[in-house]
């Protein structure tokens, strides 16, 4: 495993992170990500009701809590109340409490906001995540899917009122490229680094769809981020990848990974697993450089169906707004 700093922090994280949004229950993975010697781990207090947090608090106990790089978050629902949710004040201490009973331990080490909230002041996000610094419940404060502006805005607060503001979660991948046109260049200037979420499109580069068969259990079964993307034309050229991972001497999830490792933003990408074999296999993306014929026949191949524009960032829902 390979390390890298996040942003301008002095915060270590492995290239690859191990995230339990869909795969919280299954065993043996977290022992696995342990054994390659992954040491950032993702969750959210909304996951799974609580219990990927859980997951994690199970999976961890008995380790040293100061190896372990912890990242959970906070934004959607956790309850029907109409403080359930969001970025208020009294959301973010109360998920934040929740979050550290879950997963049995005493800090977090980044603690993310997970959408932009926009019925809350900033500021007012700001200050309370200064409160629970000071406390020392939280290390350092990330954001997942904001935008440059928005990024700018959480800059300036953080500067404000002392919180070590020093990453950003979007989602990034061979095939979704939006954060490089303003994302990434703001984070450099403000030193944010990214966690590039989602790198293997919901299973989609990994080739498992191939000729449009859609495995039983995959997210592509049920009702999941992946339907969208089963288009047979892309499967078609994301299959034609298959020769370009062979002649690099790697699998197609480890070329995506690898992929997204490539941009100096990136501090680390973070990915699913349903199996322990499939968290070995992408831990050894670590440490890989792809050459400039790869990223090449990569482009060449995928062509019209990588997203660049800006405006697609993902955002709440309306009635999160």
């Amino acid at each position: 495993m390979e390390y890298r700093r996040v942003g301008a922090s002095g915060l270590a994280v492995s290239e690859i992170a191990y995230g339990n949004f869909a795969t919280h229950g299954a065993p043996g993975c977290v022992a696995a990500a342990l054994d390659a010697g992954v040491t950032t781990f993702h969750t959210a207090a909304a996951w799974a009701g609580g219990a990927a947090e859980e997951a994690y608090g199970a999976a961890f106990a008995g380790l040293r809590r100061d190896d372990l790089v912890l990242c959970t978050g906070v934004f959607w629902p956790e309850g029907p109340g109409p403080n359930d949710a969001g970025l208020s004040r009294k959301h973010v201490i109360a998920s934040l409490e929740g979050s550290l009973r879950r997963l049995q331990t005493d800090y977090i080490d980044v603690y993310q906001l997970l959408r932009f909230d926009y019925r809350t002041p900033v500021a007012e996000t700001f200050l309370a995540l200064s409160d629970l610094v000071r406390q020392g419940k939280i290390r350092y404060v990330g954001t997942s899917e904001w935008t440059a502006e928005q990024l700018l805005q959480a800059h300036e607060a953080a500067a404000r009122h002392d919180v070590p503001l020093i990453a950003n979660q979007p989602h990034y991948s061979m095939l979704w490229r939006v954060p490089e046109a303003q994302v990434m260049p703001v984070g450099e200037r403000i030193g944010v680094g990214q966690f590039a979420s989602v790198p293997l499109a919901q299973g989609v580069l990994t080739g498992k769809y191939r000729d449009g068969d859609v495995p039983a259990g995959s997210r592509g079964a049920g009702p999941a981020h992946a339907r969208p993307l089963l288009v047979p034309e892309l499967l078609e050229r994301v299959g034609m990848l298959r020769g370009v991972a062979d002649d690099a001497g790697l699998t197609m999830a480890q070329l995506a990974l690898a992929w997204t490792l490539q941009h100096e933003s990136v501090a680390s990408a973070v990915a699913g697993a349903s199996t322990p074999e499939q968290v070995t296999e992408n831990a050894k993306a670590a440490g890989v450089r792809l050459d400039l014929d790869v990223l090449t026949r990569v482009n060449h191949l995928l062509g019209s169906f990588v997203q660049t524009d800006p405006r697609l960032v993902w955002s709440p829902p309306p009635q999160l707004r």
